[in-house]
């Protein structure tokens, strides 16, 4: 099974991998500035997310393999590879067992280690909503205010509804497979995971998910780091602060 992606512009390969309950269209404005500068982009759903198929395995290992698919069925060599939170972990631990298919590697707010689960709001929140009842998104947005309270992140969850068919809503992540593993999405890179091409970290200043003492642990595996930190910014920096985002990127790849 072959993972869905948007395909953007013409040029060097440069791979996205979004987030834990995201989507590659979360990626589309940066996509779309990327290709302009002659980049061919590939915004990947990654499993049990957006348009991809929905399975009951779901682990690192597992996702690691669908982008070996991915970049085999597309004929991908030598790409640019970038991902954010989960989609961070997905390309350490890809490019750790292929390094022959990444050129560099760029990793968005994560670290290699360990992340306990605290997803359980959202995800509690997400399985509330009754599609029986909901007829709009801004019933489904009042309905899941009572359990995440803030704005942009709720509208990040929505982007998940779609039409089933007309007047019934759904959310196209597979949502049961990920509640059930949801301690995967924090499983730490192997400990005798390396990677010794370029690579960069990118943390935004007002996050947690890189802290100091994750400069050594980093850096055990990626012998060739920069880590970056991008101001203004929290755990969605790419979209809290996309200029300075932007920048970091392009100074990196360029």
């Amino acid at each position: 099974m072959l993972l869905h992606s948007n395909i953007l512009g013409e040029g060097y390969p440069f791979v996205i991998l979004h987030g834990f309950l995201g989507m590659g269209d979360n990626w589309k404005t940066h996509g779309k500035n990327f290709a302009e500068l002659g980049y061919e982009v590939h915004l990947v759903d990654q499993r049990n997310h957006g348009h991809s198929f929905h399975d009951t395995a779901f682990s690192y290992e597992v996702l690691a393999e669908d982008l070996k698919n991915y970049c085999k069925a597309k004929n991908l060599e030598n790409i640019i590879l970038l991902g954010h939170s989960m989609g961070g972990k997905t390309a350490m631990l890809f490019s750790t067992e292929y390094p022959n298919l990444v050129s560099k590697l760029m990793v968005a707010d994560i670290s290699p280690r360990f992340y306990p689960v605290h997803h359980d709001t959202i995800l509690n929140g997400l399985s509330a909503l009754d599609f029986d009842v909901i007829k709009s998104r801004g019933e489904a947005d009042k309905a899941l205010s009572e359990y995440v309270s803030d704005f942009g992140t709720r509208q990040f969850l929505l982007k998940n509804l779609y039409w089933v068919e007309k007047g019934k809503l759904g959310l196209r992540i597979n949502l049961e497979v990920l509640k059930d593993e949801v301690a995967e999405v924090g499983e730490a890179l192997p400990s005798y995971a390396r990677f010794d091409k370029e690579t960069l970290f990118l943390r935004g200043d007002r996050s947690e998910y890189i802290g100091p003492e994750d400069e050594r642990i980093i850096k055990n595996h990626f012998s060739n780091v920069d880590i970056v930190t991008i101001p203004n910014a929290g755990h969605w920096l790419h979209a809290e602060n996309p200029k300075d985002f932007f920048d970091a990127v392009m100074a990196f790849i360029k």
